[in-house]
């Protein structure tokens, strides 16, 4: 069987003309990077950078029941959704492994999901298996563009206006450069930021007028490897590295996503479990010696006895030395002790240290948001 040329999304005319480096990502044909990951790593964190996110799959759920329905599927509450928020979640099987993560958003036509590229035939089947009659669920994924405007200064710098009045994890309707679009407080990237949803055959306009407005400031495209350095600085988890179907929620340091009380949904009999007995292998967080950058799957050791694997690892160009996540036995590792991880072919030392390895200025906009709410 030939396997599908990856699919493009509607600005990779412009990756190629900005001098992206094109790899196969989740199917799709996406930049890795522009000028170089540093500059654009750099960017995101001074300044800020532009993101096209388009490769991920967008679905519309509409219905008498879509309300209960995504509940049933769901790991967090969205019955506490008001319009105009949304919310980070998991979808689990009946075992409790991590079928997807996604954030859902609460409109008043009724739900839209943003889910993992490489997930999102396998989520739409899966949803529109357990859907009942009265529920549609439509992918939006080639009528719907999504770019993600990323850093500090990225409130200043946006072409829009009254981005004050959208909370963290809030959206709402607004213009982009005049164009009409979907505006979110989200991203991947540990920074503020917008995630910035519009027509397919408008987003180059889009594209282009957020990089001439920023350009003097400073503002970049950034790829995907700018992308990965920043989410794991954040620690935030990358499905497929470091959850799949065969890690649950408590394992990958997100059982804050599971309200065991709200009701019935898929998993949850599990997940009871899982959280009464203690997870079996947990995440950490590893940073090691310059040079020594650990890679997914490489074997992690303690005291000379295997406990687990790198799932994430990079260098940080930012912080200055190689950081990690890795899936270790439950209570093997705690912070300030001493792991050892093979890179090359040796083992080499790494310090188990508290997550997340940066705290950008997203933390600050959570912080708010848990202050309202406490």
């Amino acid at each position: 069987m030939t396997p599908s040329a990856p699919q493009r999304t509607p600005l990779y005319d412009r990756h190629l003309a900005l001098g992206g480096r094109m790899v196969d990502f989740g199917g799709w044909e996406m930049p890795q990077q522009y000028s170089s990951i540093r500059d654009e790593h750099l960017a995101v964190r001074k300044v800020a950078g532009l993101f096209d996110v388009s490769h991920m799959g967008r679905f519309r759920v509409t219905g008498d029941s879509a309300q209960a329905f995504i509940q049933s599927v769901l790991s967090n509450d969205v019955s506490s959704l008001i319009h105009g928020q949304a919310q980070y979640n998991l979808m689990c099987n009946e075992a409790g492994g991590i079928i997807d993560d996604l954030v859902a958003y609460r409109s008043e036509e009724g739900f839209l999901l943003v889910v993992n590229a490489s997930n999102r035939e396998k989520d739409l089947e899966w949803l529109r298996a357990h859907a009942p009659a009265d529920v549609s669920v439509e992918d939006r994924t080639f009528e719907l563009a999504l770019v993600a405007f990323q850093g500090p200064d990225a409130e200043r710098l946006l072409p829009a206006e009254g981005l004050d009045d959208i909370p963290y994890f809030g959206f709402r309707r607004g213009e982009v450069a005049g164009v009409s679009s979907v505006i979110s407080r989200t991203g991947y990237t540990g920074e503020d930021g917008f995630e910035i949803m519009v027509k397919s055959d408008h987003v180059g306009d889009v594209w282009d007028a957020i990089l001439e407005h920023g350009r003097s400031a400073g503002v970049l495209p950034a790829g995907l490897g700018a992308r990965d350095a920043t989410r794991l600085e954040a620690a935030l988890r990358l499905w497929g590295n470091d959850m799949d179907e065969t890690v649950n929620p408590y394992e990958a340091g997100l059982g804050w996503t599971v309200k065991l009380g709200k009701g019935d949904f898929t998993g949850r009999e599990a997940l009871q479990k899982v959280k009464a007995e203690g997870p079996r292998r947990s995440l950490v967080g590893l940073k090691l010696r310059p040079g020594d950058i650990a890679r997914h799957g490489a074997a992690v050791s303690a005291d000379g006895r295997p406990i687990g694997v790198i799932t994430s690892g990079t260098h940080s160009f930012f912080l200055g030395y190689p950081i990690a996540l890795a899936m270790v036995e439950a209570r093997s590792l705690q912070v300030g002790d001493n792991a050892s991880v093979e890179v090359r072919g040796r083992g080499v030392s790494a310090d188990v240290v508290k997550l997340p390895f940066y705290r950008g200025s997203a933390r600050s906009l959570s912080e708010k948001k848990e202050s309202r709410h406490g």
